[in-house]
């Protein structure tokens, strides 16, 4: 065809394999870090919803708990941003230009944490007796109802938004891919 440079795919499946494992550890770092914030805003939420002990290190459990949950979905979404990667560049990418993708990722994951959190703090603050109802252990004192809702919504935001930014994440490394390989440097 012409206009598209004829392109050597040099298999690189170290690289893939760092991206999976990256992308594990990427989830666990979001996991962690935002747990760091929410154990310290609502150490009620974790109390309420996993039935802690309320006389426990609330919050150093809340950061181990954020690191495991991140763990956990980290093996899945590693493995959907890695096998999409691979198809996209026939598994010839650098380790640097899918890291780049995966950075944007974990950005877009902290932006729906922090978007998440906001909503719930927002939708808590506009409708307190909706919120107190429709959600589980939601305490009576308005402040503490805000930071609950802090946490709650952020945790959604976290996971949902995790899988938008992948969506993202690969629109995005697909079209600079494509691009790249046009301008012949791929």
């Amino acid at each position: 065809m012409a206009g598209i440079p004829n392109v050597t795919y040099t298999p690189r499946p170290l690289a893939l394999a760092g991206i999976a494992v990256c992308g594990v550890l990427a989830c666990a770092l979001l996991g962690g870090t935002t747990n760091v914030v929410n154990g310290w805003v609502s150490p009620e939420y974790f109390v309420t919803i996993l039935r802690w002990d309320p006389n426990s290190d609330v919050w150093r459990a809340a950061i181990a708990q954020g690191i495991f949950e991140g763990l956990m979905f980290g093996i899945f979404f590693s493995l959907v941003f890695t096998v999409a990667t691979g198809l996209i560049t026939r598994g010839s990418c650098s380790f640097g230009f899918a890291f780049k993708h995966l950075l944007g990722i974990l950005v877009g994951a902290y932006l729906c944490w922090t978007f998440g959190g906001l909503v719930a703090v927002g939708l808590a603050t506009l409708s307190p007796q909706f919120y107190r109802q429709t959600f589980i252990g939601v305490p009576q004192d308005f402040n503490a109802m805000l930071r609950y809702a802090w946490v709650g919504g952020s945790i959604w935001g976290a996971e949902f938004g995790g899988v938008f930014s992948i969506v993202v994440g690969v629109v995005v490394l697909r079209a600079n891919w494509q691009r790249g390989v046009e301008k012949g440097k791929v």
